[in-house]
């Protein structure tokens, strides 16, 4: 097992009232992997469905799965790197690895309807 997603401290606190909301979460990686927009796609890359996988260890290491809409994408090196910076920026994240496969490969079917629109794909 990778030493970076082994478990360690829990990623919340503990208050009177009970347990109190993680510190991380899907929906706060969602939010930061939003912020990244393909140079050539008026959409984030989130809404074009490249992103295919999010796992948060607790311990706040993150290791998402994305691809690329073409293999020869001219955004290969940048975009994983967007992603990786826009998630390290998160409160509690300890590391961040992303990594991009190709299977299955992207096709337009995976952008959310808000994509499509956006895009004129109906």
């Amino acid at each position: 097992m990778d030493e970076h997603l082994e478990p360690s401290t829990p990623l919340t606190t503990w208050t009177p009232n009970g347990e109190t909301k993680p510190l991380l979460s899907e929906e706060r990686i969602i939010e930061a992997i939003c912020t990244v927009y393909d140079p050539e796609i008026p959409v984030n890359i989130y809404e074009l469905g490249l992103i295919y996988a999010i796992n948060i260890s607790d311990n706040g290491a993150i290791k998402v799965e994305m691809t690329l809409t073409a293999p020869a994408c001219p955004s290969a090196q940048e975009l994983p790197e967007a992603v990786r910076v826009a998630i390290s920026q998160i409160e509690g994240v300890s590391d961040v690895e992303v990594e991009t496969v190709w299977d299955p490969p992207w096709d337009p079917s995976r952008m959310s309807e808000e994509a499509q629109l956006s895009l004129n794909m109906f």
